[in-house]
């Protein structure tokens, strides 16, 4: 069995994001699909899942809308803020798992830079930087 690289110190550091299509690793830590839909071509016990969050996913109007406007990333990402701010308790329970150990946000876009899963991290690192967490 290989060792557990070490869990970083600050809980912010502990949340991060990956295509779901990559490998799973030990280090994924709890391994959390945030997409509304199941990705094409991956097999449930392949994805190797922690849990499956389907409400903290874009709207169906919204991911819709970005798929049409692709170029629109940043009116994007203000859209799922807002949304996010509607859902308190499912980003308080998400940051706290970083309070235990890391916490990885799987999604399937093919662009790794500006994807839902880039502004829920933001948003849940944002909570612990501000004290806000299950726990807290």
């Amino acid at each position: 069995m290989p060792e557990r690289p070490p869990v970083p110190d600050d809980p912010a550091g502990r949340i991060r994001i990956k295509r779901i299509y990559r490998a799973a690793r030990v280090s994924d830590g709890k391994r959390i699909l945030v997409d509304r839909l199941w990705p094409r071509g991956i097999a449930k016990d392949r994805a190797r899942l922690f849990s499956w969050c389907k409400d903290i996913a874009p709207s169906d109007g919204l991911r819709n809308w970005f798929h049409a406007h692709p170029e629109a990333w940043e009116e994007f990402a203000a859209r799922y803020r807002r949304e996010l701010g509607a859902m308190d308790d499912v980003t308080r329970a998400l940051a706290a798992h970083a309070e235990e150990g890391v916490v990885t946000l799987l999604y399937a876009s093919k662009n790794e830079e500006e994807n839902n899963a880039a502004v829920l991290r933001d948003v849940l690192r944002q909570r612990i930087e501000d004290g806000v967490t299950k726990h807290a």
